[in-house]
C-alpha cells in the first residue's frame, strides 16, 4: 500500500485542504494518506478555531486514513523545529513513502538546491544571518534574505527571481533540509497553492478561501453558515456540533483571563525563564500591561509590536507564557533529539490496516492515548497540559475533557461522501 503524508493543521479543514488532498494522493501515486497534524496550539502561536478531535473528524471525514499529532513542542515553534517535528514524525511510522506540500510556485527545484547547500548551515550563511539580525530584521526576514544571499554568493544567478520569502516557500525550504537532517527516505512533493493563499483575510473565489480567511469570517460574524460555501459539508457538520455547544469558534480571547494572572504572578526573571522571551521582552510584556485602555490579547500584542517582533514572534512568546513552557525543556539538543512517540488521533478502516504495518516499521512507540506511555515522555505532558489549559478556555469544559487524552480513544471515522475515495 502506498502512502502519502501530508503535514496539517485543518483550522478549519476546507476545501482547498481537500484539494491539495486529492492532488497530492495522485501525484504520489498513494493508496492511503497519514496526516500529522497540529493539537490544540498552532504554528502562528494561536489556539485552533476548535479542539483536535473535531479537526481530526474532519481530516477523516476529507480523506485521511489516519491521523497523528504533531507534539505543542513542535507545533507552536517557527519553521525550523515545527518542520523538522513533523517531517520526523513521518518518518518514524515506517510506511509513509511520499510527503507531500504546497507551495506558492509548486516548484521544488531552487528548494531543494537551497537545501543541500545549507544543511550543514555553512559559517558564510550564518555570517549573512547574523548580519541581516543585526540591522533589525525580523528572523523569518532575515533568514530568507540571507539564503538569497548565499545562493547568489554560490554563482546560483538563475534562481536570483525565486522568493524564498513567501510563507510556504520557507515552510518548504525546512521540511527538506529537516529531511536531509534526519537522513529521511520518503520522497518530497509539491502543489501549487490555487485561488487561495496561506495569508489572504478575504475570500476571493466563490468555493476556495485560505483558513485564516475563515477563521476571520467566523471570528466577525458569529455566522457558521458564513462559511459553508467554503468548507466541505463534513466539516460543516463538525463545526455546527461545536458551534450549537457554544465550543466554537475559540480565539485568543477566551485565554485572555488565564494569560493575564500568568504574566502578573511572574516576577521577570520568572518570565525570562519561559521559551521565546528573549533580548528583555519580559520587561516590555510587565510595562505594557498598565497601559492598556482595555484588557484583551489583542491590544497586549499591539502595545508589544515592533520591527524586531513579528505579530506571530509575540504570539508565540505570549503562548509559552500561557502554557508554561521553559526554556530548560527547548533547547536545540532537546529539539534535536526528536519526538519520542507516535500519537494517535483518529484512523479509518485503511489506516488501521496502515497501524498493524507501523507495529513492525515504527520506529517509535505508538500510543493510542497519554495513559500509561511506556516511559515517562516529557513532551507527551506538556501535549496533555495544553489540551487541559485549551479546554479551559472553551464554554462548558468538564473534567472529562480537560482529561480527554488520558481517558479518550483515537477517532474512528469513515471517509464521507467528501472524501476523494
Amino acid at each position: 500500500m502506498r502512502t502519502v503524508g501530508l503535514i496539517v493543521e485543518y483550522n478549519p479543514f476546507h476545501n482547498g485542504h481537500a484539494y491539495h488532498l486529492r492532488q497530492s494522493r495522485a501525484l504520489a501515486d498513494a493508496d492511503a494518506v497519514v496526516a500529522v497534524m497540529s493539537g490544540h496550539f498552532l504554528q502562528r502561536g494561536e489556539p485552533a478555531l476548535t479542539d483536535k478531535w473535531a479537526r481530526t473528524e474532519m481530516a477523516l471525514a476529507g480523506g485521511c486514513d489516519l491521523v497523528i499529532e504533531l507534539p505543542v513542542a513542535y507545533a507552536t515553534q517557527a519553521a525550523e523545529w515545527f518542520a523538522y517535528g513533523a517531517v520526523s514524525l513521518l518518518e518514524a511510522t515506517g510506511v509513509v513513502d511520499a510527503f507531500c506540500f504546497g507551495t506558492e510556485s509548486g516548484n521544488l527545484a531552487p528548494l531543494k538546491l537551497a537545501a543541500d547547500l545549507l544543511a550543514n548551515e555553512p559559517a558564510a550563511f550564518k555570517d549573512l544571518l547574523k548580519h541581516n539580525l543585526e540591522q533589525g530584521s525580523s528572523y523569518p526576514g532575515a533568514y530568507s534574505e540571507a539564503v538569497s544571499s548565499y545562493l547568489h554568493q554560490q554563482g546560483h544567478l538563475d534562481i536570483s527571481g525565486f522568493s524564498f520569502d513567501q510563507p510556504n516557500h520557507t515552510l518548504a525550504l525546512h521540511y527538506l533540509l529537516a529531511l536531509k537532517r534526519i537522513h529521511g527516505t520518503m520522497e518530497p512533493l509539491t502543489i501549487a497553492r490555487e485561488k487561495a493563499q496561506y495569508r489572504d483575510e478575504r475570500a476571493s473565489d466563490a468555493s476556495i478561501a485560505s483558513a485564516t480567511a475563515i477563521r476571520k469570517l467566523l471570528l466577525n460574524s458569529r455566522n457558521l453558515q458564513e462559511a459553508a460555501a467554503f468548507v466541505p459539508p463534513s466539516t460543516h457538520a463538525v463545526l455546527a456540533d461545536r458551534w450549537a455547544k457554544e465550543q466554537c469558534p475559540v480565539n485568543w480571547e477566551n485565554f485572555r483571563i488565564a494569560l493575564f494572572n500568568a504574566v502578573l504572578t511572574r516576577t521577570p526573571e520568572q518570565l525570562a525563564s519561559i521559551h521565546e522571551i528573549t533580548e528583555g521582552l519580559e520587561h516590555r510584556i510587565r510595562n505594557s500591561m498598565p497601559q492598556l485602555t482595555e484588557a484583551t490579547i489583542e491590544q497586549l500584542l499591539s502595545a508589544l509590536k515592533t520591527k524586531r517582533y513579528t505579530h506571530t514572534k509575540l504570539q508565540r512568546a505570549l503562548l509559552a507564557i500561557l502554557l508554561g513552557h521553559r526554556k530548560s525543556d527547548f533547547t536545540r539538543d532537546k529539539l534535536a533529539a526528536g519526538v519520542q512517540y507516535i500519537r494517535v488521533l483518529g484512523f479509518t478502516e485503511r489506516g488501521k490496516l496502515l497501524l498493524r504495518r507501523m507495529r513492525k516499521t515504527a520506529s517509535l512507540p505508538i500510543l493510542l492515548s497519554a495513559a500509561r506511555p511506556p516511559a515517562p515522555y516529557r513532551y507527551l505532558e506538556l501535549d496533555t497540559t495544553a489540551t487541559a489549559i485549551y479546554m479551559l478556555g472553551v464554554t462548558g469544559s468538564t473534567s472529562a475533557s480537560m482529561y480527554r487524552d488520558f481517558r479518550g480513544q483515537p477517532i474512528i471515522g469513515q471517509p464521507s461522501g467528501d472524501s476523494p475515495l
